[in-house]
């Protein structure tokens, strides 16, 4: 078995609602992490629940699959 080579530590703090603050590695500031549109309709916000729409946590597993 090889060396392990990387461990990622990464830090997720929630916040009010679905908002949570990512902090990960070689990222000076945390990235946010929230809902919009279709995604906070299925959990059953209406638009102006959703003050400040961010990316979820879904999208950015597709960009990353793509990237």
């Amino acid at each position: 078995m090889e060396d392990i080579i990387y461990i990622s530590q990464c830090r997720i703090e929630r916040q009010k609602g679905p908002a949570r603050l990512a902090y990960l590695p070689a990222e000076s500031e945390p990235v946010r992490f929230g809902v919009h549109g279709p995604i906070a309709e299925h959990y059953g916000m209406r638009p102006e629940q959703v003050a400040e729409p961010h990316a979820t946590t879904l999208d950015y597993v597709v960009a990353a699959a793509g990237g």
